[in-house]
């Protein structure tokens, strides 16, 4: 039995075989080749690279066809690297004196380019690891022959064991069949954790490099997302700890159903209205059942993970059964925000340098115009089967936002000339996830009808610290001072432009943290599914007077580790 700590980031427990899910930089076979073998492998060196090849040439056209030719010339320098007769004789002749097989002799060639390169005081020059490290990642993919199962052909169950998981492999995986979660990296806001609370599936991340060469492939193991264990090999004892905590959830599934028509609010009648994030249509129905009072955030960019790009019907559809499940009650639709860690190729978004900071959100959309408006058209249609808002992205100056209700203003059009039934009074509202909206919010707050905050990157643009990265995860905090005043700032803004303001982060899911946020002003707070029971409890438990009274003090403290301290201490939750 082995006991590894992470970080719980989606509660529950499960046992169940472990299905190790390796990358394509996987382990690399070593062994001895005979000087007589040096042909054969030169020959898979050519088969491989054949194959490499046409790859890359498809890769090139979707670029040139989605992107423009010069996003598509990234890809020249992987074909000539491949042509490359100096490429070639090097990993003959490493065959040749070094007698082993060709995968550590690419490996070596590698290892030799980026020390070189990467010494090299010329930009241009150091530019050019990564291409080398994609070319040898997809030349070793055809070397060794593999067949990575697709996460959506699984047909036991399992925990899923893996270095990261992209949103869009989480989003086409079996989620009927995963019965946990467990990644060498992430934090408690890293997409992958967003989604696997979305999906109520137990997820400890963050447990370290080097974890999944420790776990055999169906080896049973333990999780714990509460606490942030994992167990390999669990004794009788965690067994039979895992079936009480299964009975124990079942017990609190029961109260929670009782719970669900009642409406949320304080202990002294201050009503709160509590939302659900969903990232895919079907997700309304769990809303519903845990309380929902409508849909605070509806995530699009994930209905565009699924292996194509929807169209404006699919799109429609879509939007209109969230709209109609919930009977007129809000449903805010986020215009589609990839970029980061959602990477679409299909659409050119095929990753950056710094793609936190890049083209990504409302400046992908404000430049494929075309694609925004057959979302926003979509959307726009969905409005006529009930109460549908749309919301703008990572907007950071008040330009983005006048540009982005600009081509909303031509999509109204073009729907009513082709006679569609629209809201055309339809809210629109901004995202407050960049620190210059926020500072910014009393300009913003005239040009739309409500504000959305975003805790999750709002905290990491101004804390600088990649929500996505367990060696920071401890700067990522809502309870920084800095996260609370901007937090403050935008309530203020909307209070006196007389708009609505919500919270959409992963914070308004802690008990904790929504009495905190109340006490500072929010009537709004949307958060997973699962999370409204128990922030429901929280909040009916304490007086507005005690929630405004716990902000008062924690805007006054400097540290985040003081705030959390003040919390504990003064709420029993």
């Amino acid at each position: 039995m082995m006991i590894i700590k992470g970080i719980g980031v989606s509660p529950g427990v499960a046992i169940a075989p472990a299905f190790v899910h390796i990358d394509d930089s996987g382990i690399i076979p070593q062994y001895h080749i005979a000087i007589d073998d040096v042909p054969s492998e030169m020959a898979r060196f050519h088969e491989a690279s054949l194959l490499a090849k046409k790859e890359i040439e498809a890769l090139r056209e979707l670029a040139k066809n989605e992107a423009g030719e010069e996003q598509a010339a990234i890809f020249d320098a992987h074909i000539m690297m491949l042509d490359d007769p100096e490429f070639l004789e090097q990993i003959e002749r490493s065959l040749k004196e070094k007698q082993f097989n060709v995968e550590v002799a690419i490996l070596s060639f590698e290892s030799e380019m980026v020390n070189r390169l990467s010494s090299s005081l010329d930009p241009l020059k150091q530019e050019k690891v990564s291409d080398i490290h994609d070319v040898v990642r997809r030349l070793l993919g055809h070397l060794l022959k593999k067949e990575r199962i697709s996460l959506s052909d699984i047909q036991t169950e399992i925990i899923l064991v893996a270095k990261d998981l992209l949103p869009s492999e989480m989003v086409m995986m079996s989620r009927s069949m995963v019965r946990g979660i467990v990644t060498e990296t992430g934090s408690r806001t890293s997409h992958a954790a967003i989604l696997a609370r979305a999906f109520e599936i137990p997820a400890v991340l963050g447990v370290g490099p080097g974890f999944i060469l420790q776990v055999r492939q169906g080896q049973s193991v333990y999780i714990d997302g509460d606490n942030g264990t994992v167990v390999i090999e669990p004794d009788d004892s965690i067994i039979q700890s895992e079936k009480s905590a299964r009975a124990a959830r079942l017990n609190q599934e029961k109260e929670n159903r009782e719970l669900r028509d009642v409406p949320a609010h304080t202990k002294d009648g201050t009503s709160i209205m509590l939302l659900a994030n969903i990232g895919m249509p079907e997700e309304v129905v769990n809303a519903i059942e845990h309380g929902a009072e409508g849909i605070g955030l509806f995530r699009s960019e994930f209905f565009f993970l699924g292996g194509h790009i929807p169209g404006e019907e699919e799109q429609y559809n879509a939007y209109s059964q969230v709209a109609r499940s919930m009977h007129c009650r809000p449903v805010v639709i986020r215009t589609l925000d990839i970029g980061g860690d959602k990477v679409l190729p299909e659409l050119g978004v095929i990753g950056e340098k710094n793609p936190l900071l890049g083209w990504r959100a409302i400046r992908f959309c404000l430049e494929k115009t075309d694609l925004f408006k057959t979302q926003l058209r979509a959307i726009l249609r969905a409005s006529g089967q009930g109460k549908v808002n749309i919301m703008f992205p990572m907007i950071s100056t008040i330009d983005e936002l006048i540009r982005a209700q600009a081509v909303l203003a031509e999509a109204k059009e073009e729907c009513k000339s082709k006679g569609y039934k629209i809201d055309e009074d339809i809210e629109t509202g901004i995202m407050i996830e960049v620190p210059s909206a926020a500072i910014c919010s009393d300009v913003l707050s005239r040009s739309c009808d409500f504000f959305s905050i975003g805790t999750n990157d709002l905290s990491q643009y101004t804390l600088a610290a990649d929500r996505g990265n367990q060696k920071v995860a401890y700067l990522n905090n809502p309870f920084d001072i800095a996260v609370l005043r901007l937090i403050s700032m935008t309530i203020e803004s909307g209070k006196n432009a007389n708009i609505g303001v919500s919270l959409c982060g992963e914070m308004a899911a802690d008990p904790a943290s929504a009495v905190l946020l109340v006490g500072l002003g929010l009537r709004s707070l949307s958060m997973s599914a699962s999370a409204i029971p128990a922030v429901k409890r929280a909040l009916m438990s304490i007086t507005m007077e005690e929630a405004s009274s716990l902000a008062r003090q924690a805007l006054s403290m400097n540290t985040a580790s003081q705030v959390s301290a003040l919390l504990n201490s003064r709420l029993n939750l």
